[in-house]
């Protein structure tokens, strides 16, 4: 894996740091979805009444084109039969940057 400063490593911190929301959700990895593979979806149980979110990840990209990809390759077909709010995510680390910040771009959609 390298240094740990990949589109991988951050998916793994995501991971972890929703480590708790397995109570409220389902957690799918490169979910088949529209033309291509949502990074990370999670999928809200039932009786959670939380949103859907589908994130992109991008390394030294941009947030608002992990954004323009979910849209582009439709990601959100996956969740045809899904009723609710669906949250697009856009997530970039910018490793070239000598902060080595993180951008995040939400976008809310309601079906």
């Amino acid at each position: 894996m390298g240094g740990g400063n990949d589109e991988n490593s951050l998916g793994c911190a995501i991971g972890l740091a929703c480590y708790s929301a397995r109570k409220d959700y389902r957690i799918i990895r490169e979910m088949p979805a529209g033309r291509g593979f949502a990074d990370v979806v999670f999928l809200p149980l039932p009786v959670s009444g939380k949103p859907a979110l589908v994130i992109e990840l991008k390394y030294d990209g941009s947030a608002e084109a992990a954004i323009e990809q979910i849209k582009r390759r439709q990601y959100t077909k996956e969740l045809e039969g899904y009723t609710g709010e669906i949250l697009l995510v856009g997530i970039n680390y910018d490793k070239k940057s000598e902060d080595k910040k993180h951008s995040c771009v939400i976008e809310r959609r309601i079906k």
